[in-house]
């Protein structure tokens, strides 16, 4: 039973099993998982449901973990660990520590043989792929086998990436406006009325076109600076704002200029609610926060008409403005 009790996870699959020890046929497949569990060395997971065959069997299982070599894991934690990791968690977690071990050692190795490389900032899966050979491990396990040891993110000496902005120019030309849209078929089409030799949209002349993304673009934007060319850093640009008109548009809105100065690009959504006024507008997803602060509508000199389309729980996306309307 060795391969139980080496298994590096506290969950293991029936096809795991049954792939490991090339069982005959399902029969003896059954009376095997039987044994395991009459032995206490598995238990089966109800919740992950059967397997659908006859006699069935649970298609997940639990495994009971003994400890063995008690002592030597505990004199692992106590003399081989870097002075830098906590010992506390593991020395109090010896199961736990015997299912971490192979990971926990590679970060004791990083900090002993490799603590140098702390000194250059780096990327979460960069530093991953060092101590793990692994680039997803640390944003995702890796940051609970941290936690157990006392160390941060941080202590990695890590610096944050961002999904890069992705943005049209017409010019360079300093200063100038940037219309920041929050959706992607929008995004296209206003490019393709500004590379017709257009420069103006809703009568607003624009040169720079970024694309936000919905939510995305908080992080976008966090990280403005080292996302763009210096052009877009001028300090004279302006910036406008153009969205889906619901509760979610608006609050993308406010949320993004709480943190970075942008105005609604009013003519836009003035055009949005005229083409508006005799369809059959879709309701509003549910769930929508509604919280908005009334920044958005400032902007306004008539709310009543874009007010009541919210309130009746409908909305207009972005999408009603076409190529036609620009």
């Amino acid at each position: 039973m060795q391969f139980l009790k080496d298994y590096p996870r506290k969950k293991i699959t029936l096809q795991e099993i049954e792939q490991h020890y090339l069982l005959k046929d399902y029969r003896e497949l059954y009376d095997f998982i039987l044994s395991l569990i009459e032995q206490e060395l598995i238990s089966p997971i109800k919740s992950s449901g059967r397997n659908g065959k006859k006699p069935s069997l649970y298609k997940s299982y639990r495994l009971k973990i003994s400890l063995e070599n008690e002592k030597s894991l505990q004199d692992e934690v106590t003399y081989v660990f870097h002075p830098l990791l906590n010992q506390e968690y593991y020395l109090t977690h010896l199961k736990q520590y015997q299912l971490d071990r192979e990971s926990i050692l590679k970060i004791n190795n990083f900090f002993k043989n490799k603590r140098e490389l702390l000194q250059k900032s780096t990327s979460i899966n960069e530093r991953s792929f060092q101590i793990f050979t692994q680039e997803k491990f640390l944003a995702t396990e890796g940051k609970r086998l941290l936690k157990n040891l006392g160390l941060s993110l941080e202590d990695l000496n890590l610096y944050e990436t961002a999904e890069p902005l992705a943005y049209f120019s017409l010019s360079k030309k300093t200063p100038q406006t940037i219309l920041i849209i929050e959706n992607k078929d929008t995004f296209y089409s206003l490019r393709k009325h500004l590379m017709s030799g257009k420069t103006t949209i809703f009568g607003q002349e624009v040169q720079t076109l970024i694309y936000g993304g919905g939510k995305k673009v908080w992080k976008g934007f966090c990280h403005f600076e080292e996302s763009v060319e210096p052009f877009l850093l001028h300090e004279l640009n302006r910036f406008y704002y153009f969205g889906d008109l619901d509760y979610e548009g608006i609050l993308i809105f406010e949320q993004l200029c709480a943190e970075f100065y942008c105005e609604p690009l009013v003519s836009a959504y003035e055009a949005m609610v005229k083409k508006a006024t005799h369809l059959s507008l879709p309701q509003t997803k549910e769930g929508q926060n509604r919280n908005e602060k009334g920044v958005f509508f400032s902007y306004f000199e008539e709310t009543s008409q874009m007010r009541a389309i919210l309130e009746a729980g409908l909305y207009i996306p972005q999408e009603i403005v076409t190529m036609s309307d620009f």
